[in-house]
């Protein structure tokens, strides 16, 4: 049996610090084999530096996926090829980087795929049923981040590609949705959640938001500090199917 954890969106220094703290105990209580994170939110709420996602991996992350902000800091250039980083396969521009990356974990394969939802998301190339069916999917463990704003979207991908998927993780709306399920052999749920400050919208600061929505004040992204909440999910595997799905939510009080 293999033990994969699924960590929520990384939001700033607060998600940064929260799943630093968290992650090494759960680790090792979990008996965790591989870790996945989100990570596209992990530079200032936007974005990924170089930096940042040394120290994520230096964490005990194995491979960070990304989403609609893989492009938000220019020096995701930099590490756009390293093989543990994973971009939208469908998201543009798609010239650099990749969007599936391969592992061995105790001599069992894993496949980690990004894809973008295309409602209510913008530089999507294509459609992610269409982008799936371009990956070759052998019978191997294949686990999909589906980074995607429609509840309704990753509800029927799962459905649909259940006979080749192992999981299918929904991130980006940072709200853990209460759904985690097996859809016949692949684990499945609508959102992860986030790792971000708790008090918060989303991870963005309060304060900043209602100067936005409340005075229509044109502000500056700003991301929350404080207390962070920790958001996963561990997936039991065996062979190339997924046995259970545990959701993990640890609030800072």
């Amino acid at each position: 049996m293999l033990r994969v954890l699924f960590i929520g969106d990384i939001v700033g220094k607060s998600g940064r610090d929260i799943v630093k703290k968290v992650l090494p105990k759960l680790k090792a209580e979990e008996h965790i084999d591989f870790v996945i994170a989100n990570g596209e939110n992990a530079a200032h709420g936007k974005g990924m530096t170089p930096k940042i996602f040394h120290e994520l991996i230096s964490f005990g992350i194995d491979v960070i996926t990304m989403g609609n902000h893989t492009y938000s800091k220019h020096t995701i250039f930099d590490i756009i090829s390293d093989h543990r980083l994973v971009r939208p396969i469908n998201l543009l521009p798609n010239d650099q980087g990749c969007g599936v990356r391969h592992f061995v974990v105790d001599g069992q394969k894993i496949a980690v795929i990004n894809i973008m939802g295309k409602v209510f998301m913008d530089r999507v190339e294509m459609d992610p049923f269409l982008a799936l069916n371009s990956v070759s999917l052998k019978n191997i463990i294949n686990i999909v981040d589906f980074h995607g704003e429609v509840t309704s979207e990753k509800i029927v991908f799962a459905h649909y590609f259940k006979s080749k998927l192992t999981a299918v993780i929904g991130t980006h709306t940072h709200v853990q949705t209460a759904d985690e399920r097996l859809i016949e052999n692949c684990a499945f749920i609508s959102d992860v959640g986030m790792c971000g400050a708790y008090d918060s919208v989303l991870g963005r600061d309060l304060n900043e938001v209602f100067d936005s929505f409340i005075h229509k004040n044109k502000t500056h992204y700003k991301v929350a500090d404080g207390l962070g909440i920790f958001c996963a999910v561990i997936i039991d595997i065996e062979g190339s199917e997924a046995r259970s799905i545990k959701r993990i939510q640890l609030r800072p009080y």
